[in-house]
């Protein structure tokens, strides 16, 4: 209804402006605990001033971005829509298939790759807010790659799992992709709640010995 329509305009008005005072609080972190390096040793020897080096390096970026941006949004802008948008809103007609953003996708995978309703509800929210545990989870000392030669396959392996699921957030409810969405979601949560863990809980015990 209306009252619930206002209701997402206002969410939406205010989104951007919880991103600011999350960037603020970014800002503020890092600066408390710094950045850490590709190779994941600390050493204050190989420590650099933010300016100049860190402006001029984000600056070149958020440029290359900024062309891509525009290039988008005024040569493109329909290229990343979806054509249903195009239909006239009709209320006695459902869409066949419908889906979200791309950027949603891999969430839109595990929420109807679970038939119960509220479950899914539940997936999809804890899909998101479980990055928010990551610092409490990703707790070893050396988090770089570099040498962890077992986690960094276990990483490739679920960004290879996550785009798997932006995939098939765009394919139709039918088998075998609800199945294979079933998989990749419960992948998805393992690697956060138990590989991660795991391994640096396993990798702890080896530093020791």
């Amino acid at each position: 209804d209306n009252a619930t329509l206002n209701r997402f305009f206002v969410l939406h008005f205010l989104l951007p402006f919880l991103l600011i005072v999350l960037v603020v609080f970014h800002i503020i972190f890092l600066h408390d605990v710094r950045a850490n390096n590709p190779v994941g040793v600390e050493s204050n020897i190989d420590n650099l001033r933010f300016n100049p080096y860190f402006v001029i390096k984000d600056s070149i970026s958020f440029f290359i971005f900024f062309i891509f941006f525009i290039y988008f949004v005024f040569f493109v802008p329909n290229m990343l829509g979806h054509v249903d948008n195009y239909i006239e809103a009709n209320s006695l007609v459902t869409p066949v298939h419908i889906q979200p953003e791309w950027y949603f996708l891999f969430a839109y995978a595990i929420l109807r790759s679970i038939p119960d309703k509220l479950l899914g509800v539940l997936a999809l929210l804890f899909s998101v807010l479980i990055l928010f545990v990551l610092p409490f989870i990703h707790n070893i000392e050396l988090r770089s790659t570099s040498f962890r030669p077992v986690y960094r396959v276990l990483f490739w392996f679920f960004v290879w799992n996550f785009f798997l699921l932006t995939w098939l957030g765009a394919k139709p409810i039918e088998e075998p992709y609800i199945i294979v969405s079933q998989l990749s979601g419960l992948f998805y949560f393992l690697y956060f709640l138990f590989f991660m863990p795991f391994i640096g809980h396993l990798e702890k015990i080896l530093l020791q010995i």
